[in-house]
């Protein structure tokens, strides 16, 4: 088995093209709202189909994306291919996303490890130790992983049930998809057990979304122009850390002392 590096990011959203639509556009304004003013220099360790690096450059900082070697040959799409064009502030390099070591200690401001990058990389302690090597005393990360919900919807997808019932008392979660991959799940207190754990402070974790598939499909079927609303309202939900599909955590490396 291989670790995850195209599952879904949500139950059902085949089934739901207009939610994928909505969920892209909800993790492209959390990201916006997340980056920090001024210019910074901002590593990119996302998954393959992940907004940041783009965002980022847009904002005026410069950019390093990190093209995991696997992801680039299966589902990242060169900027050029988009229609996007390059910009003189992001340089994009292939290599293991999860070791870092072309990269010298407290070089980075910031860190995005969003589109799953801590899930896909099983061995997420090491990946997160990589972050925080790199990061300068103060400097901010934001990352998305997949959520125990998720985890759990999988495996009851699976008929799965003696993994479903030992679920809540792992400490490591890997959740098998039907294609052979592997996705590492996590709920709040896992979570924010590996950030702190690497030396991070949590400033908050979320969902990526709240809405229901089906209710944004529903909503964006009688009214294509509602999407803005939609995902200003998502943003604004108060809601459960351990609800949705995906989880996002932001934080920040201590100061020294």
């Amino acid at each position: 088995m291989h670790p995850a590096a195209s599952a879904v990011t949500a139950p059902d959203t085949d089934r739901f093209p207009a939610y994928r639509v909505f969920h892209d556009a909800v993790a492209r304004a959390q990201l916006k709202a997340w980056l920090p003013p001024g210019r910074h220099f901002i590593v990119d360790v996302s998954g393959p189909r992940a907004p940041g690096a783009e965002l980022a450059a847009l904002a005026g900082h410069e950019v390093l994306r990190v093209i995991d070697s696997i992801a680039s040959q299966r589902d990242w799409i060169p900027p050029a291919r988009q229609g996007t064009p390059e910009r003189e502030n992001t340089t994009y390099l292939v290599a293991d996303s999860s070791r870092l070591s072309f990269l010298a200690d407290g070089c980075a401001d910031d860190v995005i490890a969003d589109d799953r990058a801590l899930s896909t990389h099983l061995a997420a302690e090491a990946m997160i130790a990589e972050i925080v090597r790199v990061m300068r005393p103060g400097g901010g990360v934001l990352a998305c992983v997949d959520s125990l919900v998720l985890g759990m919807a999988a495996l009851a997808d699976q008929h799965r049930w003696a993994h479903l019932v030992d679920l809540p008392h792992a400490d490591v979660v890997l959740v098998p998809w039907p294609d052979g991959t592997i996705t590492r799940c996590y709920g709040p207190d896992q979570a924010r057990e590996l950030f702190t754990g690497a030396g991070l402070a949590v400033d908050w974790i979320r969902p990526r979304t709240v809405f229901s598939e089906s209710m944004v499909a529903q909503v964006l079927r009688r009214d294509p122009a509602s999407l803005p609303k939609l995902v200003r309202a998502e943003l604004a939900a108060r809601s459960d850390e351990s609800l949705g599909a995906q989880l996002v955590i932001a934080a920040h490396k201590r100061q020294a002392g």
